[in-house]
């Protein structure tokens, strides 16, 4: 090794989820909308001045800020937009949880959460998921965090812990900032937003990837108190002015403008999702009653990681975690009605040739 090279900060990175080359999939494995975004998205491209690509965008997205403002009825300087919630966290990472002290998160959660804590030297602690995948909330109320993140609800399981849990782990830590990751919560979770008001060490991160089908276009955002977003802003600032383009502001803005769309489309996978569930239990898996647009399956008797080649060596793309207590399981992203048909058709001739 060369003497640079000892010097280097190594990290190992997060793993997204596979990207098949091939559009003759069903692509159940990323956690994406299955169906497109709103129209007013594809005006705003569609008439988007190009020349003005030649400018630096607006640094303050004030213009993405002041359609989220109105949204959610959150004042403007209460609200901070990232390239996707991943943008929005790491710089929460970066801004609230360097005082050397460890930082809480559940041992089964979203898998960027140990990679930012590496790449930025926090020291962190997992706190064990109940045996039927809750969150263990009493685990989380010790008050001697120096942060907590929180994904509510949970991925990959799906499960939601209520807002009366959430608000006593924000209630019980004073001393730290606590977030809540609600990339899902769309889909029949109940947001924790409204205590924004009540405390000031709440940040709420929330993105447009999921319930409003712009993975594509790389979207987050968060809410908290004037000074939680005055000090993401001052660490923004500092990394990168620019880091939001202008045609994703405007596509940001458009996807705002229709929320009966929006609605319609978040009750659609919520409705499948429930679908699924009933097919699922017909076929002998059982899982967490999910509240997100995936479930978490696991089937007693056939090991999910022969599940999932079969299903991949039939184009059907699921996710599968080498975690320990995760193992056995498959996250299965709600897609359309007739990705589904076609995942339980394959799922029943396959699992009755294995009886």
């Amino acid at each position: 090794m060369s003497s640079w090279e000892e010097k280097v900060h190594k990290v190992t990175p997060y793993t997204p989820g596979e990207q098949p080359k091939s559009t003759n999939v069903i692509k159940l494995n990323t956690n994406e909308n299955p169906y497109p975004p709103a129209g007013a998205v594809q005006k705003a491209i569609a008439d988007f001045d190009y020349e003005s690509l030649r400018k630096y965008p607006d640094p303050t997205a004030a213009g993405l800020i002041g359609a989220l403002s109105d949204t959610y009825g959150v004042p403007a300087d209460q609200i901070f937009v990232g390239v996707g919630s991943d943008d929005v966290l790491a710089m929460s990472f970066l801004s609230f949880f360097t005082s050397g002290e460890k930082i809480l998160f559940p041992d089964v959660t979203y898998s960027f959460y140990d990679v930012w804590a590496d790449e930025f030297r926090i020291p962190f602690e997992t706190v064990p998921l109940l045996p039927d995948f809750s969150i263990d909330i009493d685990g989380f109320c010790k008050g001697d965090a120096a942060g907590i993140v929180i994904p509510n609800p949970n991925a990959p399981t799906g499960l939601d812990a209520g807002t009366a849990a959430l608000e006593k782990i924000i209630r019980s830590n004073p001393q730290c900032v606590v977030i809540i990751d609600e990339a899902y919560v769309d889909f029949g979770a109940e947001s924790v937003l409204p205590l924004i008001e009540k405390y000031d060490n709440l940040l709420v991160t929330q993105t447009f990837s999921k319930s409003r089908a712009l993975a594509g276009s790389r979207i987050g955002f968060a809410f908290g108190s004037k000074k939680l977003i005055k000090y993401l802003n001052d660490v923004k600032y500092s990394f990168n002015s620019y880091t939001m383009d202008a045609i994703t502001q405007k596509v940001g803005v458009a996807a705002l403008s229709d929320p009966e769309y929006f609605k319609m489309r978040c009750l659609a996978i919520i409705n499948e999702r429930e679908r699924a569930k009933k097919r699922f239990t017909e076929l002998g898996f059982d899982f967490p009653d999910s509240k997100s647009n995936f479930i978490f399956v696991h089937h007693p008797k056939v090991a999910a990681e022969d599940i999932f080649a079969a299903l991949r060596e039939n184009n059907i793309f699921v996710r599968h975690f080498d975690g320990e207590r995760v193992h056995d399981h498959l996250r299965v992203t709600i897609g359309t009605e007739e990705q589904m048909d076609a995942l339980f058709e394959f799922l029943g001739k396959y699992l009755e040739e294995k009886a």
